[in-house]
C-alpha cells in the first residue's frame, strides 16, 4: 500500500492567518483610537463653545445691570437736593463707569486666553464702546452742576440725553447677545459635523473590520473543514485498513489450518502410505526370505527402494514448496527458474523467466519477497487465468528494483475481485516500502507490477 502525505498547514496558511487575525486587530485598534481622538475633539469644542458663550452672555447680562444701575444713579443724583447725598450717587456713578470699561474690554476673553472676534461681532463691540464713551461724554458735565441747576434741569437731561443714549447702547448689546447666540449655533452645527465626520469614519471602520472578519473567518472555516475532510478521509482508510486486517487475520488463520491440513493429508497419503508399504514389503521378503529364489527377493527390494525413492522425492518437494534451499544457497535467478520449471510440469503452462541484470547477492528481505509473490501469482495463475503463457520479469535500477508478472489468461475484473493471495502480496511489498499494480481485464490477461525501492538508511543494495 502506498504511503499517503499527512494532512497540515503550509506556512502560507499560517501567514494567512496570521495576517488576517492581526489585520482585524490592527483595523480595531486604529478605529479604536480614531474614535477616542474625535470624541476628545468634539469634547473640548463643545466645552469652549459652552464657557464662551456663557462667559460673553454674563458680560453682557452684567453690563445690562450696570448700565440700569448708571442711570438710577444718575436720576437719583439729578433729582436728590441733598448735597450729601449726590455726591455719594457720584462717586458711585463714577465706580459703575469704571467696571462698565474694565467688563467690556474683556468682552470675549475667556480664562485669560483671547478668543478672535467675528468681524459682525467686532463692529457691534466697537459700536457699544464708542456708545458707551458717548455716554459717560454726556453725563460727564452734569456731575459739577450745583443743586439749583440739578433741580431746574435734571428731569431733562434724563428725558433728553441720559435715556435715549441708555436705549441705543441696550440696542447695541441686544444685538450683540444674537451674534454669541448665532456663534453658539455655529459651534453647535461644528460639533455636528465632527459627529458626522466621526459617524462616517466609526462606520467605515466597522465595515472594514466585517470585511476583514469575514474573509478571516471564511478562510479559517475552509481550512478547518478542509483539515476535518482529511482527518474523516484517513479515518475511514484507517478503519477499512483495520477491517481488511482483521478479514485478513481470520483468513490467514483459516489458510494456515488449510496448509496443515494439506501437508497432513500429503504426509498421510503419499509419505505414511508409501513407508506403510515398505515396511510390508519388508515384513513379506523376510519372512520369504529363505523359501523364495534370490531373483524374486531382489525385485521385491528394487520395488521397496521405489517405494523410498518416492517419498524422499515427495518430500522434498514439499520441504521446496515451503522453502526452496537454492534461494539460500545458489539465489534469488534460479530459485525462480526452478519454480518455474515445476509449474510448467505441473499445469502445461509456458512459464518463462527473464532476470539477467539482478545481483545474485540480493538482501534476504528482498528475495523471499520476490519469490513469495511469484510463487503466488503462478499459483492465482494456474487455479484461476486459464492461461498458456506466463512471463515473469525481474530488473535491477541503482535506487530500485522492479519486476512483473504477465499472464495472456482471460482476466478478471480488478475493482470488484481481491483476493486472499492479493492482499498477501500487497502487505508484503508494502513492508518494503514499495508499490504493486494490478492491470486487468476480461479476455485480456493480468499484468502484476511491484517496485521495491532501495532504503539507503536500513540496507544496502548490491551493484548488479
Amino acid at each position: 500500500m502506498a504511503a499517503q502525505d499527512k494532512p497540515r498547514f503550509v506556512p502560507g496558511s499560517r501567514v494567512t492567518l496570521a495576517a488576517g487575525f492581526g489585520g482585524l486587530l490592527i483595523v480595531v485598534a486604529l478605529a479604536g483610537m480614531d474614535a477616542l481622538r474625535v470624541l476628545r475633539e468634539i469634547r473640548v469644542e463643545d466645552e469652549r463653545i459652552r464657557t464662551q458663550f456663557l462667559l460673553r452672555n454674563h458680560l453682557l447680562n452684567d453690563l445690562r445691570s450696570k448700565l440700569y444701575l448708571s442711570g438710577t444713579y444718575v436720576r437719583d443724583y439729578l433729582l436728590d437736593p441733598d448735597a450729601a447725598r449726590a455726591d455719594e450717587y457720584r462717586a458711585s456713578l463714577e465706580q459703575v463707569r469704571t467696571e462698565m470699561d474694565a467688563a467690556l474690554s474683556s468682552n470675549g476673553s475667556q480664562a485669560g486666553e483671547e478668543e478672535p472676534l467675528s468681524p459682525g461681532e467686532a463692529a457691534q463691540n466697537a459700536a457699544l464702546k464708542a456708545e458707551l464713551a458717548g455716554y459717560w461724554e454726556t453725563i460727564g458735565p452734569i456731575l459739577v452742576w450745583n443743586a439749583d441747576k440739578r433741580h431746574r434741569d435734571g428731569y431733562t437731561f434724563l428725558r433728553d440725553a441720559v435715556f435715549p443714549r441708555r436705549t441705543a447702547m441696550l440696542d447695541i448689546a441686544g444685538r450683540i447677545a444674537d451674534i454669541n447666540e448665532q456663534q453658539l449655533n455655529a459651534g453647535k452645527r461644528r460639533v455636528v459635523v465632527l459627529m458626522a465626520a466621526f459617524q462616517t469614519r466609526l462606520a467605515l471602520s466597522l465595515l472594514a473590520t466585517l470585511a476583514l472578519g469575514l474573509g478571516t473567518a471564511a478562510f479559517s472555516a475552509g481550512k478547518i473543514l478542509k483539515l476535518e475532510s482529511h482527518a474523516q478521509t484517513r479515518y475511514r482508510e484507517v478503519a477499512e485498513a483495520r477491517a481488511q486486517l482483521t478479514s485478513l487475520s481470520a483468513r490467514l488463520v483459516e489458510v494456515q489450518e488449510w496448509e496443515r491440513r494439506a501437508l497432513s493429508r500429503e504426509l498421510h497419503d503419499e509419505v505414511g502410505q508409501t513407508l506403510s508399504a515398505a515396511l510390508v514389503e519388508l515384513r513379506n521378503l523376510s519372512d520369504g526370505l529363505d523359501s523364495k529364489p534370490p531373483d524374486s527377493s531382489r525385485s521385491r527390494i528394487e520395488a521397496i527402494r521405489g517405494l523410498v525413492e518416492n517419498t524422499v522425492r515427495a518430500i522434498r518437494n514439499m520441504a521446496l514448496l515451503l522453502r526452496p534451499s537454492m534461494l539460500d544457497d545458489l539465489g534469488l535467478v534460479p530459485a525462480l527458474r526452478w519454480q518455474a520449471r515445476e509449474v510448467s510440469k505441473l499445469t502445461g503452462m509456458e512459464v518463462t523467466v527473464s532476470a539477467d541484470s539482478v545481483s545474485d547477492d540480493l538482501p534476504d528481505e528482498y528475495k523471499t519477497c520476490i519469490y513469495r509473490v511469484v510463487q503466488e501469482a503462478l499459483h492465482n495463475c494456474s487455479s484461476h487465468s486459464y492461461a498458456s503463457r506466463i512471463v515473469v520479469a525481474v530488473s535491477q535500477e541503482p535506487d530500485a528494483l522492479s519486476f512483473s508478472i504477465q499472464d495472456d489468461g482471460r482476466g478478471f475484473d480488478t475493482a470488484r475481485s481481491k483476493g486472499l493471495g492479493l492482499i498477501g502480496i500487497e502487505e508484503r511489498v508494502a513492508h518494503l516500502g514499495g508499490n504493486f499494480r494490478v492491470d486487468s481485464a476480461a479476455g485480456r490477461g493480468t499484468k502484476l507490477s511491484v517496485v521495491l525501492p532501495f532504503d539507503a538508511g536500513r540496507r544496502e543494495l548490491p551493484a548488479t
